[in-house]
């Protein structure tokens, strides 16, 4: 060790364990150690031993209890000389009388110099990095002072450099600052030499190495911190045309409108942008200590036309607060210390072709108190301005990416209708799990996990997964488009439901074995682009399908088979299928035929053939491949006259 501190650490349980310090000067005739024992202290001289016990490993710390200044005239407890003290120290760790582990520690410690005297005006030149070597032992970093592995240290004494001679650095960090480099011709250090290495080689001294310059830099650049400014729209000279779906909301000061949405993690993210025309509605969980205010409301709003409007904002303050704080931990009153934070934020965003046309916000503020957990809400809507009789009419009729999927029951006097899948809580199970709504575009697959008693009837078993499925489709049939009417029929497609099979096999009256359990659902939606409104894709949903699949569910005994109930999961999934709006035309007779001569779905394309013998083929020239040609031309001509039977009558002639 070089310093007054240093630390190291000791494996194992160290319950029971005795840590010691001892002095171990070397014997004068011998030059060996002296034998340890376990009788030791925690201090040795001006040395103090720290132990931090853990649980599986402990922290040992060896520290100097005295200063490394330079004596001063008639000054006392101080370094006479500027290698301050070199001993030896050994760290034992005991349990009784028996040595568990042993740390030999050699310490060389220098004074701390202080400058004192007149300053000089002679400045130090360093030289230029890109021409010679700043220095020729980049690993000595420590001044005063050996440093491990580095042997170009002249402040490493012989007797140091043993213990890391085999292991020093090596190339440029560890002081060949000027290493044979590969274009010479008396360097062999090519991994991969080229046949044409020892004519182009370079004759050249070791002092116009490459290598110069090598931790020289000729410019610095500054680190590009991301952020969420937007020069491609805001830039002079080209004006903002507007909103697309999809495109980021811009405020005044260039720079993303926020609000807090959920990652593909799961977590809350604060500061991620609104889209426009992209509703949510999520749920964040914090606490008074991570509490963090959001987005200004005084932050005004680009319409998408470069003009700027304010958010029209109303503060409420929240009645129930049993609806948002979700735990509390018992604390005395006087210690409970309560801020006054938002609950909730609603945004309304009215829009109209590629603008925002207004923005109203309400804002529900409580008192969140230390020890509670606040569930803060935060939802977006995209209202266009074009409404009648209560209802909102899309300029797209079209089904847009993140939507969610619109669903009726045409054969109930309500005809408002729902398709859903689990959104599970807690410990997963289907009893506690709650509904979220398909969306369109997005395939979905969640579950859920049922508890099944080890006598449960397979027949009322099948029945209860059946229901549970059929909870998530509250519908007959699903909407072409977003904007499709309850008293249009057409506007409709019925969803195919496929019963789930069942193939009657009988367990024998063993019980815990039930086959043909419908325990995974299958939603497949079909759709497709029928045109685009402004630029934006119109898709519209062609079919649906509702299929089931079945699972062999077992008994699954626990360890020692005390437990009489069992867990199945049932799944449900969502995927979209993408067709073409329009059948492909039918193949015609003569694609047929050439199917098999197309190179571009064949992997043998016999039409090129000869390919290498046109003008098109540059991998050679012309007269090469007209040469090679004409040659396999004569072999081959060759081994057709030497196959004919007439030859090898001629040739036995």
């Amino acid at each position: 060790m070089s310093g007054p501190r240093v630390n190291s650490f000791f494996l194992g349980n160290s319950s029971g364990v005795n840590f010691s310090i001892i002095l171990s000067p070397r014997d004068a005739e011998t030059g060996k150690l002296q034998l340890a024992n376990c009788t030791g202290s925690k201090r040795a001289g001006v040395w103090n031993l720290d132990v931090t016990p853990g649980v599986s490993i402990s922290k040992v710390t060896v520290s100097l209890s005295r200063t490394l200044e330079l004596c001063l005239p008639n000054a006392t407890e101080c370094c006479p000389s500027p290698l301050c003290m070199v001993e030896t120290l050994q760290v034992l760790a005991c349990r009784g009388s028996v040595m568990l582990a042993q740390l030999l520690i050699q310490a060389e410690i220098f004074a701390n110099s202080s400058f004192a005297g007149n300053v000089s005006e002679n400045a130090t030149l360093i030289p230029n990095q890109a021409f010679k070597p700043l220095g020729s032992c980049p690993c000595n970093l420590t001044a005063g002072a050996c440093d491990v592995r580095c042997c170009c240290d002249l402040e490493c004494t012989p007797d140091l450099q043993q213990l890391f001679s085999g292991s020093c650095f090596t190339g440029v960090f560890g002081g060949d600052v000027n290493p044979p480099f590969d274009q010479l011709c008396s360097s062999q250090s090519m991994e991969y030499t080229p046949e044409w290495f020892p004519f182009l080689c370079v004759q050249s001294s070791l002092d116009n190495t490459p290598f110069l310059g090598y931790f020289y830099h000729g410019s610095t650049s500054t680190p590009k911190i991301p952020s969420f400014e937007i020069p491609l729209q805001t830039s002079p000279g080209k004006p903002f045309t507007g909103y697309r779906e999809g495109d980021p909301i811009i405020t005044e000061e260039d720079e993303y409108f926020t609000v807090p949405q959920h990652s593909l993690a799961g977590q809350c993210v604060g500061n991620a942008p609104v889209a426009y025309l992209h509703n949510f509605d999520v749920k964040c969980l914090t606490n008074l200590e991570c509490y963090k205010e959001g987005l200004p409301h005084d932050v005004r709003i680009n319409t998408g036309t470069a003009d700027f409007i304010q958010q029209n904002v109303v503060y409420r303050a929240v009645t129930d607060r049993g609806k948002f704080i979700t735990e509390s931990e018992n604390l005395l009153a006087a210690e409970v210390l309560c801020q006054n934070v938002t609950f909730a934020e609603h945004y309304k965003f009215i829009w109209k072709d590629k603008n925002i046309e207004q923005v109203n916000v309400t804002v529900f503020l409580g008192s969140l108190c230390d020890g509670e957990i606040l569930t803060q809400r935060f939802t977006v809507e995209f209202l266009s301005l074009n409404i009648s009789n209560g209802e909102e009419l899309f300029e797209n009729p079209g089904y847009q990416v993140g939507k969610p999927v619109k669903a009726a029951n045409l054969n109930a006097s309500d005809p408002l209708g729902s398709l859903n899948i689990w959104q599970p809580a807690g410990r997963g199970l289907c009893a506690s799990a709650t509904y979220t709504p398909v969306v369109f575009g997005v395939d979905s697959h969640s579950g859920c996990i049922l508890e099944v008693d080890i006598n449960e009837d397979c027949s009322l078993l099948r029945g209860n997964v059946t229901e549970k499925l059929n909870a998530l489709i509250q519908a007959t049939h699903i909407g072409k488009r977003d904007n499709s009417s309850y008293s249009d029929l057409n506007d409709w497609v019925e969803m195919i439901r496929l019963d789930p099979f069942s193939s009657n096999v009988s367990t024998g009256g063993l019980k815990g074995i039930c086959p043909d359990i419908p325990a995974n659902l299958n939603i497949h939606i079909i759709f497709a682009k029928v045109g685009a409104v402004q630029g934006i894709p119109q898709q519209q949903i062609l079919a649906v399908q509702i299929s089931y699949s079945t699972v062999l569910w077992q008994f699954q005994c626990g360890l020692g088979c005390k437990n009489t109930l069992s867990l199945l999961p049932i799944t449900a999934s969502v995927q979209f299928i993408e067709v073409p709006a329009q059948p492909p035309p039918p193949v015609t007779r003569y694609q047929k035929i050439y199917a098999e001569f197309d190179c571009n779905q064949n992997e043998v394309c016999w039409p090129q053939l000869l390919y290498p013998l046109t003008r098109f083929y540059t991998g050679e020239p012309y007269s090469q491949c007209l040469a090679k040609g004409l040659f396999l031309a004569f072999l081959l001509s060759l081994a057709a006259i030497m196959s004919n039977p007439w030859f090898s009558k001629l040739w036995n002639r």
